[in-house]
């Protein structure tokens, strides 16, 4: 059995992207491929087994057979590290990650996922780094658009693999603006050459892959449902907080932003239905010149996508009605504002299972900018029983 293990320069980079398509391209090539998250650091609670999200997204998107114990066989849940340096973590945590990886060997090709820079986990013994030298697996490092930044980091990063003893076959590049940066690709070729890193591609800039959808917000936010509006499954494009003049909030608000607003800024939360409601400004047409009507546009295109009422604080009955008539999507949450911005900010970032649009852009956008036989071709075969 092949195998690579992905890591990642910091959070949010892309792994999971780039996971999702090169585990995709893999499996289209006919091959028994696998994937595991050794050592997950957001775990979420599935089918009534703990698991790392990550582990559920790519299990649930491409039906994965093996059980959760196998995909994560280690997920660290709030106070696990302070239990652990405490000494009352008792469990032989790497002989648990071989054991998961030991179920892979009648695989083609294993994905090892890591969970953000190399050294993420060395608290625990488990650094993105200490677990490919014990799997055996060369590394892939993705980090994120620019020019010294990835480069730096890519570079930084290798230096710990390395000091295991572990390959760095390979960089990948994401959210790469290759439309303001032409020959950008041969820029990061030439400044990772010197290390003796190669660049095994770059994927471009998505802004649809930041943005979730309406349900998304709903389950990450954890509000109640004041008004569903008509379509859970929309994507915002954008985030604005309600904290300013209501003129001043529609300068900033489009179509499909998302507002956070406390739920007692009354005057901001009624300018905004009232401007879903009667649509973007615009220049009448001569038919309605010619045949006037005081009909409102119910095409949903006016300002903002939703709101999420911060505070806990309930809007009156009257305000709440005038958000059901314009049919706006509404939750109130008892948490603060910016509490509740930095929760939005963290699903803004990451991919989930129920986002299909997005999992089919991921696909795609892997399969046209990666080589994926370039990569398969820097997989190495695994060790199984080494310590």
């Amino acid at each position: 059995m092949r195998q690579l293990y992905l890591a990642a320069t910091g959070q949010n980079r892309g792994k999971t992207t780039a996971s999702l398509g090169l585990l995709d391209g893999f499996l289209r090539r006919g091959l028994r491929a696998g994937f595991m998250k050794p050592v997950g650091q957001r775990t979420v609670i599935d089918d009534g087994e703990p698991a790392d999200e990550d582990a559920v997204l790519m299990r649930t998107t491409f039906g994965l057979s093996e059980p959760y114990s196998v995909l994560s066989p280690v997920h660290i849940p709030r106070g696990f590290t302070k239990s652990y340096i405490a000494g009352e973590v008792v469990e032989d945590l790497p002989a648990k990650i071989a054991r998961a990886h030991a179920r892979f060997a009648d695989h083609d090709v294993l994905l090892i996922e890591g969970t953000g820079h190399a050294g993420v986990g060395a608290v625990i013994g488990l650094s993105n780094a200490a677990v490919a030298a014990s799997l055996g697996a060369p590394a892939i490092i993705v980090s994120e658009g620019g020019v010294g930044r990835p480069i730096d980091e890519i570079v930084l990063n290798a230096s710990l693999f390395a000091s295991r003893g572990v390959q760095v076959a390979g960089a990948i590049v994401n959210k790469v603006d290759v439309k303001s940066q032409p020959g950008i690709q041969r820029v990061l070729e030439r400044g990772l050459a010197p290390y003796g890193i190669p660049l095994l591609g770059i994927l471009p800039v998505r802004p649809l892959l930041s943005n979730p959808t309406l349900e998304m917000i709903l389950e990450g936010v954890k509000g109640e449902t004041l008004n569903p509006g008509p379509d859970l499954e929309r994507v915002i494009d954008g985030v604005a907080i309600g904290a300013m003049e209501p003129g001043h909030m529609l300068e900033r608000v489009g179509p499909k932003t998302l507002v956070i607003v406390p739920g007692d800024r009354e005057d901001v939360i009624l300018t905004l239905t009232t401007a879903h409601l009667m649509g973007t400004p615009r220049s009448a047409t001569t038919e309605e010149l010619t045949n006037p009507t005081l009909g409102l546009d119910d095409s949903h295109a006016g300002a903002a996508i939703g709101l999420v009422l911060t505070g806990g604080y309930r809007p009156r009955k009257a305000v709440i009605e005038s958000i059901r008539r314009a049919d706006l999507f509404a939750t109130l949450v008892p948490d603060d504002t910016y509490t509740v911005a930095s929760e939005v900010h963290d699903l803004l970032v990451k991919t989930h299972a129920a986002d299909r649009e997005k999992i089919a852009l991921i696909k795609e956008l892997v399969a046209s900018n990666l080589d994926i036989d370039r990569i398969l071709g820097v997989a190495t075969e695994a060790r199984f029983g080494a310590s």
